[in-house]
């Protein structure tokens, strides 16, 4: 099977894109919003709240002490590695891995920013419903990583085993 090689550079532009637009939403929220003071945007379901994660998904171990920046940029880094070095790997007709591959990049990377440069990651999407139901609120770097886990795991489960029959 024929490697992305240099092409994978075309997956690296994608995952500076979603780096760039991450950065940029992050820098608005900062500027333009107070924190934890919701900004209707569709109502019922959908507010510009900007709020601080010191923890992972879900703030998970936001509350540790401080050791978990670290611990967390640690592995950012790690993964971004990873990837940085897979994505060149990845076979060319594996298209939507590579996909996924490079919108996970992306968005480990523009959250590792976040954790070097502020202690915290910048979240400020904040979908609900009414006062009934609160989605953690989140920002485009989460969503470039779940929406490329999913494709990734799309991938290993329907198209993995095509590619190598």
């Amino acid at each position: 099977m024929i490697a992305n090689g240099q092409r994978a550079f075309a997956w690296y532009l994608l995952s500076l894109v979603v780096l760039g637009i991450d950065q940029w939403t992050k820098w608005l929220a900062e500027t333009k919003l107070t924190f934890q003071e919701p900004v209707p945007v569709i109502e019922p379901f959908l507010n510009w709240t900007l709020a601080y994660n010191y923890g992972a998904a879900f703030s998970f171990l936001a509350d540790a002490g401080g050791w978990q920046k670290w611990f967390f940029a640690g592995l950012a880094l790690l993964m971004s590695l990873f990837l940085i070095t897979y994505l060149v790997k990845a076979p060319r007709k594996a298209k939507l891995l590579s996909l996924g591959l490079a919108l996970v990049l992306g968005g480990a990377v523009g959250n590792l920013i976040d954790r070097l440069l502020h202690g915290h990651v910048i979240d400020f999407i904040h979908v609900h419903y009414a006062d009934a139901w609160h989605y953690p609120i989140f920002n485009i770097a989460d969503m470039g990583i779940s929406v490329g886990v999913a494709l990734i795991v799309i991938d290993m489960l329907f198209l993995e085993k095509k590619r190598q029959s």
